[in-house]
Formats: C-alpha cells, sequence, structure tokens
C-alpha cells in the first residue's frame, strides 16, 4: 500500500518500524537533518514545518492510497488541511485517512464510563483545538467521499515512555486525587487500531482507542515498582504537589473511556488489554533496568 504519513512522531514512528516494508510511504518531518536521518534508515522523509514545503510530499499525496495524519492542531486549525487539503481533495488513489486524535476532546466526565457518543465539552486550549482539527476532516470527508477515521486515543505508553522509565530516571510520582483514573493505550495496540482501519469497508467515524481498564496513575507506578523490585515513591496529595499548569490540567478531567466499539466493530486486536501486560510486556524487554 502507498502512504503518506503527516508527522512522523512517536506513534506513528512504531507504526511504520514494526511494518518495515508493508508499506511505500512517504513521511513527513520538520528538519531537514531528520529528513536527512531517516532517508538513511530506509524511509522517504520529507519536511513540512511553517518554514519549509517540500514539493515532494504533493507528488505523494497524489499516489497514496491512505493518508495517517498524526500533526497535532494549534490555533490556526489543522496544519496538515491548511497546507495540503486542495492535494488531498484531488488525490485519484485515496481511499482512506486516519487521523489520530485524543481522549481529552471529551473534556470531563466525572468518572463516568463514556463512548464515541459522549459529548465533547473541551475545556483547554489544545482540546479545543484538536475538536475543531476534527471538524475540519470531517468536512473534508463531507466534500469528497473519501472515508475519514478519527482515533481518539488515550494516554500514550510504549519503549521509553512508560512508568519502568521514569522510576529508573527519579521521575516517578504517586499523586493521589480522589477517584481520579486516567486511560492509557499501548503504542502498539494505536498500531494495531490503525491496521483495522486500514482494513475497514465501512464508512468514517470516530473510534476511542484506550484499553480495558481506566486506572489512577499510582497505581501504575507501583504495579511497575513491583516488578522492579523496589519501594514506589510516596503518595501525595494533588493540593500539595508542586505540578506545572499542564500537567495539573490533567487532573481536572476524569473519564472511563469505553472501547467496545474499536474491538468489536472496527475488529482491533488489544496486545496489552491492561497496563499490567503493557508495563510487563516492556520490563521483560529490559525498560527500567
Amino acid at each position: 500500500m502507498k502512504l503518506v504519513v503527516f508527522g512522523l512522531g512517536y506513534s506513528a514512528s512504531h507504526f511504520l518500524g514494526a511494518r518495515a516494508g508493508l508499506f511505500d510511504a512517504t513521511a513527513t518531518v520538520t528538519t531537514r537533518a531528520k529528513a536527512d536521518a531517516m532517508t538513511r534508515r530506509g524511509l522517504d522523509a520529507r519536511v513540512f514545518s511553517p518554514e519549509a514545503r517540500d514539493p515532494a510530499i504533493e507528488l505523494a499525496i497524489g499516489r497514496a492510497e491512505a493518508a495517517l495524519v498524526s500533526i497535532g492542531p494549534d490555533q490556526t486549525g489543522d496544519p496538515t488541511l491548511n497546507a495540503f487539503a486542495d492535494a488531498l481533495a484531488r488525490a485519484p488513489n485515496l481511499r482512506m485517512i486516519v487521523y489520530l486524535s485524543t481522549i481529552g476532546v471529551y473534556g470531563d466526565h466525572a468518572g463516568a464510563w463514556i463512548d464515541e457518543s459522549a459529548e465533547c465539552r473541551p475545556t483547554n486550549a489544545r482540546s479545543q483545538w484538536r475538536l475543531a482539527a476534527e471538524s475540519q476532516w470531517r468536512a473534508l470527508e463531507t466534500a469528497t467521499g473519501t472515508p475519514v477515521h478519527i482515533l481518539r486515543l488515550a494516554g500514550i505508553y510504549g519503549p521509553g515512555r512508560n512508568a519502568l522509565a521514569n522510576l529508573r530516571e527519579g521521575t516517578a510520582r504517586r499523586i493521589h486525587k480522589p477517584g481520579q483514573v486516567f486511560n492509557r493505550i499501548h503504542v502498539a495496540d494505536i498500531g494495531a487500531a490503525v491496521d483495522a482501519c486500514l482494513a475497514y469497508l465501512g464508512e468514517g467515524r470516530v473510534w476511542n482507542v484506550a484499553d480495558n481498564e481506566p486506572a489512577p496513575g499510582e497505581a501504575v507506578v507501583a504495579y511497575a515498582a513491583s516488578l522492579m523490585g523496589i519501594e514506589p515513591p510516596p503518595l501525595v496529595d494533588l493540593e500539595t504537589t508542586n505540578l506545572s499548569p499542564m500537567a495539573r490540567s490533567f487532573y481536572g478531567e476524569s473519564k472511563r473511556v469505553k472501547n467496545s466499539a474499536l474491538r468489536a466493530r472496527l475488529g482491533a486486536a488489544l496486545s496489552y488489554p491492561t497496563y499490567r501486560e503493557g508495563i510487563a510486556a516492556l520490563w521483560e524487554a529490559g525498560e527500567g533496568r
């Protein structure tokens, strides 16, 4: 499959890295140095940033059968659509767009279980921009008929980005807020969700991408510490903890996100259905050692 990837960040890099040879892919990065590094690894990487846009990107769009979009929006809207909406609308072979969004668009639901039909009431600017970007992609779908699948991702963890690594680096904290839970997803299971979208023959829609068990952050850190055979950091109260405004904003929202549509309708099989399987696999792979 000919694939164009907008934004070679953590999730998209893992997706392509785990599928070497399966795609004829062109991916965008923000600097010439990154593009050169990716090219040396055998990937066709092209520069796309506010300062530069490689003309080869439009050629790649013209050849693409599918697009994976992992560039986040800002106050000006969605950067990919701002630059390439016309090229995407004209693309003769494009049959699928997968857009990586976030469950942050739901805002706070006081710990209740929610599915894709839940009201979106984002409170911070980042999530408001993201919801506006989703609307832009839906408008493209309406105008062109090309299905757009919006994957609302939970908090992402995986190699190099997990409680084990944080404990080893001394940065892990166990912050307690009564009733607070977080939703999470292993980066490999994001890849499984993208695979399922690319194989799906139905219309475009929103899919929640989260594991089966929302849980307090302090429980995940404690579990990781038990695997490492060390004492977890002490439990501290949110109100007495010094956090950045962004970090504190995450504690202003709590919800339990259902993934039943992802598993039953889209057919994505989760390799790591809870944080325990995911953290244990990372430990076995050498994380935190």
